[in-house]
């Protein structure tokens, strides 16, 4: 199959999957009387991840480390870079202080996590399990906070305000919805198995053209793991986040950087550890791990001061990603 047919087909498979396995699987919890708020923070939570997760369980399963890791370091790193950068281009970011000393520090604590885990182990078993744990730990934190009644807008976590950018472009998978206004178990069932089909074809197509594409140009896979595999799965975070921008929903546009490089490392990284254990490729271990640890207290810092993203700053981030580029 053409190289090109199979990056752009397997992404628009893992994008439209994603979307329909998370219309479907919203459903499906609604009427099996699962809270709205669980499921924002767990299936439409997870929803803009999905090409990630299916396409570094992909890259694992490979044998391409470069891809499955890559993925998860590009990703955040483009999230940081990209899009923060250019949300903030299209309107400057006022920033929630208690969320960005919630979210901002743990994104930053598990960008470190993940640095050591890279330079000292392989993502194996045991540190999925870790991740996983204090993924769940994270996910009951931010159920409990959000489930009182007097918690301010500014007290919401990173995880409600990504399910919240997801609903802002997609109301079909808003979780309030009552199960009669929405689909029936027998259309649900297959929607979300369609989905899911089109994500495990789509993943397998764009690792596999993005594979290709490295032997073509001549360049690791890390690399193309690192860039076009973490670009091209970013793209419905990218759309999200630039949504919420031109709402001005500042703490949404935030929130779902954030909440996505949480999910990214804890979620991903160890899903992906449990399905298929895999090395760290020693050039993210040693170079563009630090890297994103850099960027993230870097991005941090920038919101610490005068708790706002200007433009300026916005701008600079996405020069950033750039000279990013140009070195690797």
């Amino acid at each position: 199959m053409n190289m090109t047919l199979m990056l752009v087909g397997g992404l628009l498979l893992l994008i439209i999957g994603a979307e329909f396995l998370v219309r479907g699987a919203v459903r499906l919890a609604s009427h099996a009387g699962v809270s709205p708020l669980l499921i924002g923070l767990t299936v439409v939570g997870f929803g803009t991840s999905m090409p990630e997760l299916v396409t570094s369980v992909q890259g694992a399963l490979s044998g391409s480390p470069g891809v499955a890791v890559g993925n998860i370091v590009g990703s955040n790193l483009f999230n940081l870079l990209v899009i923060l950068g250019v949300a903030a281009l299209i309107q400057p970011l006022a920033v929630p202080s208690s969320a960005l000393r919630r979210d901002g520090i743990l994104v930053i604590a598990t960008a470190a996590l993940f640095v050591g885990f890279g330079y000292f182990l392989a993502l194996d078993r045991a540190v999925g399990t870790v991740l996983l744990g204090l993924l769940l730990a994270y996910l009951v934190f931010a159920w409990r906070q959000e489930r009182k009644s007097d918690t301010p807008a500014t007290e919401h976590t990173a995880p409600l305000e990504k399910a919240a950018a997801l609903e802002g472009v997609d109301r079909a998978v808003a979780p309030s919805q009552p199960p009669t206004a929405g689909t029936s178990w027998v259309t649900a069932l297959p929607i979300t198995a369609g989905g899911l089909i089109a994500l495990v074809i789509g993943a397998r197509l764009f690792v596999g053209g993005s594979i290709a594409l490295a032997h073509t140009l001549g360049i690791s896979e890390t690399v193309i793991g690192l860039t076009i595999v973490a670009a091209g799965t970013s793209m419905p975070e990218l759309a999200t986040s630039a949504m919420a921008a031109f709402r001005r929903q500042h703490d949404v546009a935030i929130g779902n950087v954030l909440g996505s490089n949480i999910y990214n490392i804890l979620g991903i990284g160890g899903v992906t550890a449990w399905v298929a254990p895999t090395t760290v490729p020693e050039t993210i271990a040693v170079f563009d791990g630090p890297v994103m640890l850099g960027v993230s207290i870097v991005v941090a810092l920038f919101l610490w001061s005068g708790h706002r993203l200007t433009r300026v700053e916005g701008g600079l981030l996405v020069l950033a990603y750039v000279l990013y580029l140009w070195v690797i």
